[in-house]
């Protein structure tokens, strides 16, 4: 009778298959970064175009206002004005249940707040500095509904408030009024400082427009005359 002998892998066999398969990861790894960031780009600007559309459905609600800044005004910042338009319903005020708010690529999990408001007005076309406006403003004063921005990615870091619940500080510095708030800025301050994100999506921002589509835009590109509503 024959006898078979059974034959195991090789040292040298072992190290050529994990040799493969780590190759083949190295390959693979790239493409799943960039497809994972790329599902929470498109998850960002759908969660923007929602919020579009609870400021439509305010707007047709207020005679065509949307809601502007807040800082040193009175009511509510835009993001709990148009709550109640909403699916999504905080618990106890607290936001961290509403996902529409929340961009996924926000560095800070905690972070209920992920954009930023259009509270920027100027005097006329050839003014470069602005101011905040804390009143609503009616669609139809804007020329070019297409091309004015109405919310942006929120920056983070040390200078920009977590804010959880309705009542957190910082409430007051979710919207764009001066030239220290677009994402070319490098101030750091708690009150003029950078509140566009510089690199949220791809070295860039998402935008909503008043048209209530969304776009990405590089930080060089978000210019002054895009939150002007009088072109």
């Amino acid at each position: 009778m024959s006898k078979h002998k059974r034959r195991g892998f090789t040292l040298i066999e072992l190290l050529v298959v994990i040799a493969i398969i780590a190759l083949l990861m190295a390959i693979l790894m790239p493409a799943l970064q960039r497809a994972k960031k790329q599902a929470k780009n498109v998850k960002c600007r759908s969660n923007m175009r929602q919020i579009g559309l609870a400021a439509n459905f305010y707007a047709e609600e207020n005679e065509l206002f949307v809601p502007r800044g807040k800082a040193g005004g009175t009511g509510g910042a835009w993001y709990q004005l148009f709550m109640p338009l909403l699916a999504q319903k905080p618990i106890d005020n607290d936001y961290r249940t509403v996902d529409i708010y929340r961009c996924p690529s926000y560095p800070d999990k905690e972070q209920t707040v992920c954009y930023v408001v259009n509270g920027w007005d100027f005097e006329n076309k050839s003014d470069m500095q602005g101011h905040e406006i804390l009143i609503p403003t009616k669609l139809t004063t804007c020329t070019n509904r297409a091309r004015t921005i109405y919310l942006a990615d929120n920056e983070d870091g040390s200078w920009r408030h977590i804010i959880r619940k309705a009542d957190d500080e910082g409430s007051n510095r979710c919207d764009v009024w001066t030239p220290g708030h677009l994402p070319t800025s490098d101030s750091q301050d708690i009150t003029t400082g950078r509140r566009i994100a510089r690199a949220r999506h791809r070295r860039g921002s998402n935008v909503l427009f008043l048209d209530w589509h969304s776009e990405w835009l590089a930080p060089e590109d978000v210019t002054i005359d895009l939150w002007r509503f009088k072109k």
